[in-house]
């Protein structure tokens, strides 16, 4: 008697090993891609630089710029990045791996704009002829707060978030199947047609069905 020969796996079917995976990998992109966006809209509205408006008396007090006074850029890039971790569910196939791509190229962008920003004194020169009533002014002392590489953190997290849906994103579930399944399996009901309407008995005669309840043609 010839022994049983095991029915070998398919590549369709995930091993528990690799459905571990996927799990951790959606849980690590979704909690990267929150945390990144939350980093880098929450120091947008933080002080990153300061500085004294120079030969000007009457404006010597010291001058702020927030993040968003300097660059609006790294703000923008985490809504568009943030957009696209929620897409990446919607979509499948080359559609998913387009808008993985567009969230790990968001986070760069963050990193890039905001490390840019750091020589940018624009915004204190704006702000210090603004208190002067000059055309232009000068700034000195400049320095920077943590918060413009909180927003650079921030973009790592969206790249990281990125990088993981370039990765496994192939073997993530998409957000729209189950239902389009369950649509596909459940027929939709069919009311019985009304026996004091004529119209409705000679259609339920076209479509091939038996108006009296009994079994079609």
């Amino acid at each position: 008697m010839s022994a049983a020969v095991p029915h070998p796996r398919t590549h369709a079917e995930p091993t528990p090993r690799e459905d571990r995976g996927g799990r951790r990998s959606v849980a690590a992109a979704l909690l990267l891609g929150a945390a990144g966006a939350a980093l880098v809209l929450l120091s947008g509205g933080r002080t990153w630089s300061e500085g004294t408006a120079a030969d000007v008396a009457q404006a010597s007090a010291v001058q702020h710029a927030s993040g968003q006074d300097v660059t609006a850029l790294p703000g923008a890039l985490a809504i568009v990045g943030l957009a696209a971790l929620v897409a990446v569910f919607a979509v499948r196939r080359a559609g998913r791996l387009v808008v993985a791509g567009l969230l790990a190229l968001s986070g760069a962008g963050v990193v890039a704009s905001a490390v840019t920003a750091l020589s940018d004194t624009a915004a204190l020169e704006e702000k210090a002829a603004k208190a002067s009533g000059l055309t232009r002014a000068g700034v000195e002392g400049v320095t920077h707060t943590a918060w413009p590489w909180v927003a650079v953190a921030g973009g790592v997290l969206l790249l990281l978030a990125g990088l993981l849906a370039l990765r496994h994103g192939r073997d993530w579930p998409a957000m729209s199947g189950r239902y389009e399944r369950d649509g596909a399996s459940r027929p939709r009901p069919r009311t019985a047609p009304d026996p004091d309407r004529p119209e409705e008995l000679w259609k339920a005669l076209d479509r091939g069905e038996d108006p009296t309840g009994g079994p079609g043609r």
